[in-house]
């Protein structure tokens, strides 16, 4: 079979002053990766597919953003925003290229598919020289509407336009198209300005291509998949449909989740065989958990890797950085940052660790400190493998513990300990018999006993 070339155009350029934030809509988060982010993954991949986005001017961050995600990527400035079809004739002279499909795309429609654009494309392959995304609206109103004859789409008709038959209608625009490649180009140019503001609106397109002849055709899709983003209350609906995917996804990939809706995970979550999650479990973005992990409830999990059969939590917090090895033990209250904790180690509560690496089988006594930060900069701590840190260490980085060192509690620790080593540092303990019972009798001389 042929291999089809493709480009994809993302529009990106919108403001979203709605959102009430100075970020750029298209990189508000969700599911832990922008919103621009999700489209530019759904686009077409490989060598035959070329992705241009549109963005509007001074918006560095976007362009960095689409550099971060999708290097192959150009990105293109629309100088004046002058519709749809003007931000598509943006990027002209990457549609003048001639690939066989022209996808148009909007960078804050985060929950679009690959498949999606799949079907799409397969319309134009079976002879349509125009496709366009449609969906029921649960509530069409403000939202164009897709008139069809037969088979074909006649026209998209804005609402405010609409006969009160016509508004009836259900079937209504997403906006997304894809267009015959070698064509397209032709009749983008024919748009002209249909409004009072000079706009140039790529819906016109639908008359074109039926007064040259051609097909139009639309193809239909889940509300929820076309879900544009605006508000911050349209992105928290949106963030619920994704969290419903992820959690479906995960669920038949095998991984056990106690109570799925209390589980938030990030788009990119990496699950091995036989995980299981409790409730009230958040995990962002970068974590990949293997084999017979257990993440206990109200952990919290970023950029980090969890080994085979570790366990995590309850009330763990495992910031970017931290690694966690085969069988490795992370208890309730306990915080590892940019940390590596090898194979069997023990950190079973009521503890920090950041900027460290601890050997395999060591176990870390609860209250145990790694004092990395010095008010300038971060140092780190080396624990060696078998190592005992005694409950309520402070462990004064930079410093190095040796391989089955035994720490005493309550020490802090501010000079290298050789392997085998005993450290024990604290002052001398005096008990003053009595003493007690006169401090009490100080304390309370010519006062009257408490009530009760």
């Amino acid at each position: 079979m042929t291999v089809r070339s493709s480009l994809t155009i993302v529009l990106a350029a919108g403001e979203g002053t709605r959102m009430q934030s100075s970020m750029p809509k298209v990189l508000h988060p969700l599911a832990g990766q922008s919103l621009l982010a999700h489209v530019l993954d759904a686009a077409p991949h490989g060598a035959d597919a070329a992705l241009a986005v549109v963005i509007g001017p001074q918006h560095e961050a976007v362009a960095a953003e689409v550099k971060r995600v999708r290097p192959d990527a150009a990105t293109v400035v629309q100088g004046e925003r002058l519709g749809t079809a003007h931000a598509v004739l943006a990027a002209r002279d990457a549609i003048a290229r001639g690939a066989d499909d022209l996808l148009v795309v909007f960078g804050d429609t985060p929950l679009i598919s690959a498949a999606t654009f799949q079907r799409l494309r397969a319309a134009l392959e079976e002879g349509a020289s125009l496709a366009v995304l449609g969906f029921r609206a649960a509530d069409p109103t403000g939202y164009g509407r897709l008139l069809v004859k037969g088979s074909r789409l006649a026209a998209i008709r804005e609402e405010g336009d609409a006969t009160a038959e016509e508004r009836a209608i259900r079937l209504c625009n997403a906006g997304v198209m894809a267009f015959d490649g070698r064509k397209a180009l032709a009749m983008i140019e024919k748009i002209g300005s249909s409004n009072s503001k000079g706009e140039y609106y790529l819906t016109d397109v639908v008359g074109i291509v039926r007064d040259l002849g051609l097909e139009a055709v639309v193809i239909e899709t889940s509300e929820d998949e076309v879900r544009g983003i605006n508000t911050k209350a349209q992105l928290a609906e949106a963030e619920k449909v994704m969290q419903a995917r992820l959690r479906k996804a995960a669920l038949e990939a095998g991984v056990t989740m106690i109570a799925p809706d209390t589980v938030y995970l990030a788009a990119d979550t990496r699950f091995g065989k036989d995980v299981t999650i409790e409730p009230f479990v958040v995990i962002g973005p970068g974590v990949a958990i293997s084999d017979g992990a257990v993440i206990h409830s109200f952990s919290h999990i970023v950029q980090s890797s969890i080994g085979k059969n570790a366990s995590v939590g309850p009330y763990a917090r495992l910031r970017p950085g931290a690694s966690l090895g085969d069988g490795a033990r992370v208890g309730n209250f306990v915080e590892i940052k940019a940390a590596t904790l090898e194979p069997g180690v023990k950190v079973n509560h009521l503890s920090y660790i950041g900027d460290a690496h601890v050997g395999s089988n060591a176990n870390i006594g609860a209250g145990t400190i790694t004092c990395n930060y010095d008010g300038f900069g971060k140092h780190k701590t080396e624990i060696g493998q078998g190592a005992f840190i005694g409950t309520n260490s402070s462990l004064v980085a930079p410093v190095k513990i040796g391989s089955r060192a035994y720490i005493g509690s309550g020490s802090v620790i501010t000079r290298d300990v050789p392997e085998d080593a005993l450290a024990l540092e604290r002052s001398e303990q005096t008990n003053r018999e009595g003493g007690a019972k006169r401090y009490r009798e100080m304390k309370t001389r010519g006062k009257p006993p408490k009530a009760g």
